[in-house]
């Protein structure tokens, strides 16, 4: 309870403010007043019909008040402002190891990229007849589908209309299974050279779910003789750490997730490479999820690395997510030497940038 760290910490101020232990020692009561002033309070009514009435039938209707979480802003001003200072990881100097981030726009093989201007020209031409038409159902289908090919045409895609289910395009399977697209053979370069390096890596993919890449990816890299483990949204959120340490003890040499799931919470200080095979939407999860291993504790320099194919909507994504972490980071104090000429005055999401750049195109 906030409360009783605030009176341990501050008591003359907290007995200052009227919160004083009664004449028999108990703070239960200047806890509950600390939570009206400050926090968050829940009254739960129950209303109950009864007959046991001596004299008629009626409603009782009890009323239990239950502590919930939250914590007013006059509370932080007053108890937690004044003491306490907000430090930033690279503002500890010395305790950390260089820190770098690497861009690599991946050439997709001459049918790859054929097929995939062919659907793009298919696609965006159908969302400009819908756009027309003021129908934005297309837009995230289109979007996701656009994103998503690249890196999973190892199976066929089928686009469909989300309202009408109407057939819009179909492309057939660029690679069999035991094929390596390219994304994935400078994927397994990285990893062989961080391994001979003696360093683990540790391999983002958004692609879990419906057009779930995992699994692929794992096979991949086992069949060039490298110890991979894959953590799924299966394990729980309390597990993750100890599961991830049990595959260390096995000898992991790559850990394959959804970035999502390590975001926050995890210091994953054994995985110095990190690995992105897509980049996703939030930048929030991006920037969480790249400083993983770049924690208090690390030795070893820590690579981050994003992997594009060229002349698609991946690097276009890849280029409006950079321009958003500046922008994030320039409203935290810290402004890049470019951070200025790459702004995004209009404020966009990312999704709605890179749907007008492909309305435009």
């Amino acid at each position: 309870d906030l409360f009783f760290l605030l009176f341990r910490a501050l008591p003359s101020r907290m007995i200052e403010d009227g919160y004083r232990p009664t004449q028999r020692g108990s703070l239960s009561s200047a806890a509950m007043a600390f939570m009206r002033d400050h926090g968050v309070l829940k009254d739960i009514y129950s209303e109950s019909t009864s007959a046991a009435h001596k004299t008629a039938k009626g409603n009782k209707v009890t009323v239990r008040t239950t502590k919930a979480p939250g914590f007013g802003p006059k509370g932080v001003l007053r108890y937690v402002l004044p003491f306490t200072v907000f430090l930033k990881l690279k503002d500890i100097g010395g305790v950390l190891p260089p820190y770098d981030e690497e861009f690599r726009d991946v050439a997709m093989t001459e049918e790859q990229e054929r097929v995939h201007q062919t659907l793009a020209c298919q696609l965006t031409a159908e969302l400009k007849r819908a756009l027309a038409r003021r129908d934005t159902t297309l837009l995230g289908v289109v979007l996701n589908v656009l994103l998503a090919w690249p890196d999973t045409c190892f199976r066929a895609e089928t686009v469909k209309h989300p309202r009408t289910r109407e057939p819009l395009a179909f492309v057939p399977a660029q690679f069999s299974d035991t094929d390596v697209m390219p994304k994935e053979a400078e994927l397994v370069e990285i990893c062989r050279e961080a391994k001979a390096e003696g360093r683990n890596t540790l391999v983002y993919t958004v692609y879990t779910g419906h057009r779930d890449t995992t699994a692929r990816l794992k096979g991949i890299l086992e069949r060039d003789g490298f110890k991979v483990a894959v953590l799924r949204a299966s394990v729980d959120a309390a597990r993750r750490e100890d599961w991830i340490a049990d595959q260390l003890e096995r000898g992991t040499d790559v850990l394959i997730t959804n970035p999502e799931l390590v975001k926050t919470g995890l210091d994953l200080l054994a995985f110095p490479t990190i690995v992105f095979m897509q980049s996703g939407y939030n930048v929030y999860s991006l920037q969480q999820a790249a400083r993983r291993s770049w924690r208090i504790g690390q030795t070893l320099p820590v690579r981050v690395i994003y992997l594009g194919y060229a002349r698609t909507s991946q690097m276009t994504c890849l280029g409006l997510m950079a321009k958003k972490i500046t922008v994030a980071q320039s409203t935290s104090g810290d402004v890049p030497e470019s951070g200025l000429d790459v702004l995004n005055q209009d404020g966009d999401s990312v999704e709605v940038a890179l749907a007008k750049q492909l309305v435009t195109t």
